[in-house]
């Protein structure tokens, strides 16, 4: 049985990993960590989950939370994890960070993407960075093995961005130049953390765009696709924050290079998903929405052309709190654990 412990615990992606631990059939949760709720039963801060975890949870320093566990969860923000991770790595954890601590194999993509958020674009432990693999295991399955250690979790928009247009990229089927990426999420995106923008007399029947002059997962997608290009992809990103719970709704365009027709775009897209159980490919005329992958660590990526314009437009449907966070992360448990991919996340959306 693999011991679990969440840092982070009394958050939505701390919660969101609990959730999903649950139901693994080679799981336990040995200890909660967090600075918030301290001395609190889990299932006091989270009611649902009374008779599944009543866990107290530990502050940082306590003998608890202190105890080697075999796998650990950062479900922390930016620059807990650079200056935690070693310590858990020491004990002989495997550690799965969810912030853009351990996104980038160099100080130098690390310093990017801190500045985008405002961090201090040095990172507390760079020796740390050439150990880490990025935690899309559709892209980088063959990497996130029983011998990794440290891997950093994708960013909710990156990861639905990222398995909309990874095939085309892969295939050279696009101009790299031309990439659109407009990108709808729920408010849970947001976190725990109150904000007056997310009270419900500011948020219903609100929806705007933000980080218009540079949102910090550009840098995670251009990098993938790139990869996969094997040439420069530089992407227009816009993202936008909507009045639903949880979901992300990807609408991406790109201008092929070839006439197309949409049977064989769906061609290229289920040949490139073919043995990646968590990505369904569907054609234009799928009746689905983020209703459909809500819970889930399914992606709906819906495949269209546009002959008038030659246009590929995909649209790739997540939950940000499950694919987008916490059911990767588990995903990425799976792997390293030499487990099978789908343990404790085969199971379907609930309805209505």
């Amino acid at each position: 049985m693999i011991k679990v412990k969440v840092i982070g615990a009394s958050g939505y992606g701390g919660i969101g990993i609990v959730e999903l631990l649950l139901r693994h059939p080679e799981a336990r949760i040995q200890s909660l960590v967090a600075l918030e709720s301290v001395g609190q039963p889990i299932s006091e801060i989270w009611p649902h989950l009374a008779g599944f975890c009543d866990l107290v949870v530990q502050p940082p320093d306590s003998p608890a939370a202190q105890e080697p566990a075999d796998v650990v969860f950062f479900a922390t923000p930016d620059g807990v994890g650079m200056k935690t991770a070693r310590a858990e790595l020491d004990k002989g954890a495997k550690v799965i960070d969810y912030s853009g601590d351990f996104r980038f194999n160099s100080a130098e993509d690390y310093a990017e993407y801190a500045r985008r958020i405002g961090k201090n674009p040095a990172h507390a432990d760079p020796e740390l960075l050439p150990m880490t693999v990025y935690g899309v295991p559709e892209l980088h399955r063959t990497e996130i093995t029983s011998d990794r250690r440290l891997v950093g979790n994708p960013g909710c928009f990156a990861v639905s961005c990222i398995l909309g247009l990874a095939p085309a990229a892969a295939a050279r089927a696009v101009r790299l130049d031309s990439i659109i990426c407009d990108c709808k999420s729920g408010i849970s995106g947001a976190g725990k953390k109150l904000a007056a923008a997310h009270h419900y007399p500011n948020r219903y029947e609100m929806m705007n765009a933000y980080r218009l002059a540079g949102h910090q997962h550009v840098c995670e997608v251009e990098r993938e696709l790139s990869l996969l290009a094997g040439a420069p992809v530089v992407v227009t990103f816009t993202a936008q924050v909507v009045p639903v719970c949880r979901g992300i709704m990807s609408c991406l365009y790109a201008d092929l290079l070839e006439p197309t027709t949409e049977e064989e775009a769906l061609a290229m897209y289920r040949d490139f998903y073919r043995g990646s159980p968590f990505v369904r490919v569907l054609p234009s005329t799928a009746n689905v929405g983020s209703m459909h992958v809500r819970g889930t660590n399914f992606a709906n990526v819906v495949v269209s052309v546009d002959p008038r314009v030659n246009r590929l437009r995909v649209v790739s449907y997540i939950d940000n709190l499950v694919k987008g966070q916490a059911g990767s992360a588990l995903q990425n448990m799976n792997l390293v654990c030499g487990l099978p991919e789908t343990a404790g996340l085969d199971h379907p959306s609930f309805f209505p």
